[in-house]
């Protein structure tokens, strides 16, 4: 009997951020998250892509600027959401369909996998991945591993709509805030890791929290020059330590460590411009 892989169609499951010094990149995250990173391109390929591990398990990479994008010095690096999904054809068609539109249209990464770059009615761009080798991330939710994404954007309504109908996602309202939900996700993670469900029940998640695969941000009415866009979050152990080498590795804090629901975080930003949010767990803020 297979092991089930980690990811089910809809859950996001990858993240990397397309940089103009990659090797740059790859010393910033490894400073500050403790990332092993290799180059897992030839030298023939004109490329480079770093793929983060944290005790050998993949966690994120850091990768060359797309071919397309016009120069290194225009790039403004970003942190990437990638989505499961088992036909990246089929859904970037669907994306069309509901009013997205095509970033890049599908193509192979040799045997790794098939991905699109699509982007929903508000131009919050993703990326979706129909697995081959490259099965995702091996690591969640440790430090200096992908907590979680976020989508920001002004129009809620629009983007349960695109969502719901293009991965079947639902919204759940937290106290702390709005969060999408893929029904049966629970009993997938209860395949995974037995309990699952019942271990978060008794830290007082609310019912359907075991579903969650993403989060929900309305941007503030105030802001409408900030674009619609998904947001990276990475888990650590000590918010304001990463803050602090965050500015020794080059790096800026955009927003000083602060306290929300079950969690502590901190809005920094790396040297070549790519925004993230690290997190740590805090249950006494429950």
């Amino acid at each position: 009997m297979s092991t089930p892989d980690r990811y089910i169609p809809g859950v996001p499951c990858w993240a990397d951020s397309p940089q103009a010094d990659p090797a740059a990149g790859a010393e910033f995250y490894s400073g500050l998250f403790g990332w092993e990173c290799e180059d897992i391109m030839t030298p023939e390929s004109g490329s480079q892509y770093f793929v983060g591990r944290i005790e050998g398990m993949d966690a994120g990479a850091i990768g060359s600027v797309p071919e397309n994008a016009s120069t290194d010095a225009e790039w403004q690096a970003v942190w990437n959401t990638y989505i499961w999904v088992e036909s990246a054809d089929d859904t970037a068609a669907r994306a069309t369909e509901l009013g997205g539109s095509v970033i890049t249209e599908p193509f192979d990464v040799q045997q790794a996998g098939r991905m699109a770059v699509l982007a929903d009615p508000e131009g919050a761009a993703f990326c979706v991945w129909q697995a081959g080798e490259h099965r995702g991330a091996a690591v969640i939710n440790q430090h200096g591993s992908v907590n979680f994404n976020d989508l920001s954007t002004h129009d809620i309504e629009g983007a349960m709509t695109f969502y719901g109908d293009l991965f079947g996602w639902e919204v759940l309202d937290l106290r702390g805030g709005r969060s999408w939900t893929l029904p049966g996700y629970g009993s997938h993670l209860d395949l995974l890791n037995p309990g699952t469900t019942q271990r978060l029940k008794g830290m007082g998640a609310p019912d359907g929290f075991e579903n969650v695969v993403a989060s929900l941000t309305e941007t503030p009415a105030d802001q409408p020059e900030t674009p619609a866009h998904w947001g990276i979050v990475f888990a650590v152990d000590d918010v304001s330590a990463a803050a602090t080498r965050t500015r020794e590795l080059g790096g800026e804090v955009l927003t000083d460590p602060y306290d929300a629901p079950w969690v502590r975080q901190t809005v920094l930003r790396d040297p070549q411009g790519a925004v993230f949010v690290a997190s740590q767990f805090v249950p006494e803020n429950a």
